[in-house]
């Protein structure tokens, strides 16, 4: 079956790379294999190093960058695209590709994997919610906290660069928003964008045909971006109470992944013989590391928009110990799915470590769980008949400008 003619449109993928590989690339590359669709990449690796445009002409570019417009209409041009759909445009890609869609009457449709564009940082917390709806609130708080790349005024410009998007009229191009969770909606909504144009769609998932579960296991596993936000030092803190309480008889926690948070997390790996830190894992190594699990954990102090993570643990037939972080509440059912706890509550999370160490029983029920959820949620073929009415929402939408 040629799964190209699954779409209903011609369309056009746009994502600016990160400098470091997340669950947004990973979707966006997921799309582009099941579906053969294009995307125009753009890299922030582009902007760093020796070869890097002057900080000055970076921060005008983050407004109009004329080389990313040019290659964009070169494959605009070659794909003959009907509508464009955008995950990242920043840095290097530049808030004019708004515009640019806005003058051509493109149908522009906004995925909405983290609270860009109308905030500066993918990461906010639950003490930023009540601020989201003011963007003015919003920015001056990221801005203290020094949100992009660490820098105040580096936030401060970014904030700037939305700030004249905004002014400027071009996000009103956007005719339709796909959330990929109803809590992101909800906060998009609030924020003021009108809800007939949003749209919840959760990911699909393909799962392997068969994975024969390991019911004993043998660590609990961490997989993400070594970054405070993600909960990282909540669950170092839980193993620093397993290793106070049970020394070597306590189970393993297993961490993979990279960022700045590396020489912390291998400074506390030697103290505590319980932590395994193996870096970025991928492929059959990381194959193996989620089929010999006892779970998954995902501690995020943030507002998750979705998390695939429990999605790859529902696959192995895993349980998923998650904070109550956005969509992550939507997703892992507590109880039922797996076990949820408080953004940074390391004594529950400790105890719920506990459980499932002395109710193993309780996990293999749990994961079978989470792999039906999958099964019965993340259908690709109804996710796909919705993305199709969106998008034909957006053309038409557009149409009525």
């Amino acid at each position: 079956m040629t799964e190209t003619r699954l779409l209903s449109r011609n369309l056009l993928q746009i994502f600016n790379r990160y400098l470091e590989v997340g669950g947004e690339e990973a979707w966006v590359v997921n799309l582009e294999k099941s579906f053969d669709l294009p995307t125009c990449y753009f890299e922030s690796a582009d902007w760093v190093g020796p070869n890097a445009p002057p900080k000055w002409s970076q921060a005008f570019r983050m407004i109009y960058n004329p080389v990313s417009l040019e290659k964009l209409r070169q494959v605009h041009r070659r794909e003959r695209a009907e509508a464009w759909i955008i995950h990242n445009a920043f840095p290097t890609g530049s808030a004019a590709i708004y515009h640019e869609a806005q003058t051509n009457g493109l149908p522009l449709i906004q995925y909405i994997h983290n609270f860009r564009p109308i905030a500066v940082s993918g990461y906010l917390n639950a003490s930023d919610l009540p601020n989201f709806p003011s963007r003015m609130r919003t920015h001056l708080t990221e801005i203290r906290r020094g949100s992009w790349q660490n820098s105040h005024l580096k936030t401060a410009w970014f904030a700037t660069v939305l700030a004249t998007a905004r002014l400027l009229g071009w996000f009103n191009g956007i005719t339709a928003w796909i959330a990929v969770s109803e809590f992101m909606r909800d906060q998009f909504i609030r924020a003021g964008v009108p809800p007939e144009r949003i749209f919840t769609l959760r990911h699909f998932w393909r799962p392997s045909a068969d994975i024969p579960p390991d019911t004993s296991g043998s660590h609990y596993l961490f997989l993400g971006r070594l970054v405070e936000a993600k909960g990282i030092l909540v669950l170092l803190d839980v193993w620093d109470l397993i290793w106070a309480d049970r020394k070597h008889s306590g189970p393993r926690l297993v961490i993979c992944g990279d960022g700045p948070l590396r020489e912390t997390i291998q400074s506390r790996e030697a103290a505590n013989p319980l932590v395994d830190f193996k870096g970025i894992t991928s492929g059959e190594a990381k194959r193996r590391l989620l089929s010999s699990a006892r779970a998954i954990i995902a501690p995020s102090v943030c507002l998750e928009s979705l998390g695939l993570m429990a999605y790859e643990s529902y696959e192995f037939t895993k349980p998923v110990l998650a904070s109550r972080a956005g969509g992550l509440g939507e997703i892992v059912m507590h109880n039922q799915t797996g076990l949820l706890h408080e953004p940074g509550d390391v004594a529950t999370l400790y105890e719920q470590v506990m459980t499932l160490e002395s109710e193993p029983a309780k996990r293999i029920d749990l994961g079978r769980n989470g792999r039906e959820w999958l099964r019965e949620n993340a259908d690709e073929r109804r996710w796909l008949r919705k993305f199709n009415e969106i998008v034909e929402f957006a053309i038409a939408t557009s149409r009525n400008y």
